[in-house]
């Protein structure tokens, strides 16, 4: 699903410390807060969507107690690795590269298709202008196709990318273009899906392997009740379910 950070050289925490020392049992949760449904702030300036949800009933089943910090995408990475966070919770689908730098646990829902948004159905998707944003699989995506890439910071950037004529669309993950194509009569989605990543995770230190088992075991726990899949019904309709 969302988003493909291209990291440089990190440096890890040393191992046991992080855990056993840092955060007993209170856990901070980064995400964007910037990404609807998956995670915003809402009117009283407090994280919602379907990862807030999802995130607090699996501090519950952890045991764990929740805190919820913001961070900009581009450097989410960086900050859960030196240590101002203790988990990512924000729309990251799992990818190799990432990987390489840090842990996910299973993930917590299906990859999901990204898709085309632009104001005409004539688009050149080919070798026009693709928006995406920075950082993102939708973004490695489009650097690879015969496609001129355009990157912003935010999402809603590319939003208004396509508006003013900037870019011919925006590729992103649908469940965050619908609201969009439903509600505004000059965006439509043109051209086919796109299916990319393998669906989301919790992005965790390496250093941290105790805290990963838990959020695994919690996110298997909701998979088997069927908690899980109520939740994908409730705030990411049309998606694929466990």
């Amino acid at each position: 699903m969302k988003k493909l950070l291209l990291a440089t050289a990190l440096t890890a925490i040393s191992a046991s410390a992080a855990f056993a020392a840092g955060h007993g049992t209170t856990i901070r949760m980064g995400t964007e807060g910037a990404y609807p449904p998956y995670n915003f702030l809402n009117d009283a300036g407090e994280v919602d969507g379907f990862e807030r949800e999802l995130g607090d009933e699996l501090c519950a089943r952890a045991e764990l107690t929740c805190e919820w910090v913001t961070n900009e995408w581009d450097s989410i990475i960086p900050n859960l690795v030196s240590g101002n966070y203790d988990t990512i919770i924000a729309g990251m689908s799992i990818t190799d590269e990432r990987d390489e730098v840090i842990d996910f646990t299973q993930n917590y829902t299906q990859p999901d298709p990204s898709a085309f948004l632009a104001m005409s159905d004539s688009v050149d998707l080919e070798g026009g202008v693709i928006a995406a944003q920075t950082g993102t699989i939708q973004a490695s995506f489009i650097a690879s196709t015969g496609a001129t890439l355009l990157e912003f910071a935010t999402p809603d950037e590319t939003i208004a990318a396509v508006r003013n004529g900037e870019v011919d669309a925006v590729l992103a993950d649908k469940g965050f273009l619908e609201p969009f194509d439903a509600e505004n009569a000059d965006l439509m989605f043109v051209g086919d899906d796109v299916l990319l990543g393998g669906g989301i995770g919790m992005g965790i230190r390496e250093s941290d392997p105790e805290l990963k088992a838990k959020f695994d075991a919690a996110i298997q726990s909701m998979k088997d009740d069927g908690t899980l899949n109520a939740l994908i019904e409730k705030w990411l309709p049309g998606s694929a379910t466990f």
